[in-house]
């Protein structure tokens, strides 16, 4: 399915956002989800399930200042 990922398009597989993450490399990262504008913390994201056309927003934090 196409989805967006931190504004580039993306085909994926899978439809629950931990299942996306991890095809997208981002297994045991710390970073923030946001699906659609909502932030989806990381204990609810084994439900939080996408559909084709869903904007996905991937931080990961940063050091310095």
């Amino acid at each position: 399915m196409k989805i967006t990922v931190n504004g580039e398009p993306h085909d994926v597989t899978a439809s629950v956002l931990i299942d996306v993450l991890d095809e997208l490399g981002f297994r045991n990262q710390a970073i923030a989800t946001a699906l659609n504008g909502g932030f989806v913390p990381k204990q609810d994201r084994g439900a939080a399930r996408l559909k084709a056309g869903d904007q996905l927003e991937i931080l990961a934090p940063m050091q310095g200042g």
